[in-house]
């Protein structure tokens, strides 16, 4: 498995509301953004991946690494 699919994201959902989704599986739905990213937020920081928020229109607008950073800042 890619580490990508690791990834947590939190993505809206046609039907309303925002989802989380890990390896393609919904894990959890919200009725806001806020609720959504909350909990997205949480599952990458116990899973140490990273988080991708995306906006409406399905563009990633913020990723947060809490974990194996795959592009680490440089020192």
């Amino acid at each position: 498995m890619s580490e990508i699919n690791k990834f947590i994201h939190t993505t809206p959902n046609p039907d309303g509301g925002w989802d989380n989704q890990q390896d393609g599986e919904k894990i959890s739905h919200h009725r806001t953004k806020e609720q959504a990213e909350k909990r997205g937020r949480e599952e990458a920081k116990k899973e140490k991946t990273e988080h991708k928020i995306h906006n409406r229109d399905g563009r990633i607008s913020e990723s947060n690494s809490y974990g194996n950073d795959p592009f680490p800042p440089r020192g």
